[in-house]
């Protein structure tokens, strides 16, 4: 199937599922018998035939919010109009300086430092990377052992 995004692809089946792969999923019963999500709003899913589904895990973990929100899509609107992607490499944007100033005056004392990530596995190994090269400034560099939870 080769489609652009659209909004009625959002309520179109799906002719052709054997290109995308999914992640923890046992693709083959899922592609022999597929369950898709078309839209969401608020805190529900809907399927292409209509039906609402509560989404219990806030899209997993990502939209807490609540999906569809107009005063965060207008907000989202309002920041692409100016710029949609800063590298944060050599260069930067007031808003993240800003963003995280406001973030260190919520935190407990002594966390006065904000690193930005996109997920939860990079954050984990900016986070021990972090950890590396503070024992290795501190005069410490034999502290390279790591503990971590078995399938963690």
């Amino acid at each position: 199937m080769n489609a652009t995004p659209s909004s009625s692809l959002a309520s179109s089946p799906v002719s052709d599922l054997e290109a995308y792969w999914m992640p923890f999923t046992a693709n083959r019963q899922y592609k022999s018998k597929p369950r898709l999500l078309s839209r969401a709003s608020g805190m529900y899913y809907e399927t292409p035939e209509g039906r609402r589904i509560l989404d219990g895990t806030a899209g997993l973990w990502c939209v807490n919010a609540g999906h569809g929100r107009p005063e965060i899509t207008q907000a989202v609107a309002r920041q692409l109009e100016v710029m949609d992607y800063a590298p944060a490499f050599q260069m930067g944007h007031p808003i993240a300086f800003e963003l995280a100033n406001a973030l260190v005056k919520i935190t407990p004392k002594g966390l006065d430092h904000v690193f930005y990530t996109n997920s939860g596995s990079e954050s984990v190994d900016t986070a021990l990377k972090i950890a590396l090269a503070y024992h290795r400034v501190k005069g410490d560099a034999s502290r390279v052992r790591l503990l971590g939870r078995e399938r963690g």
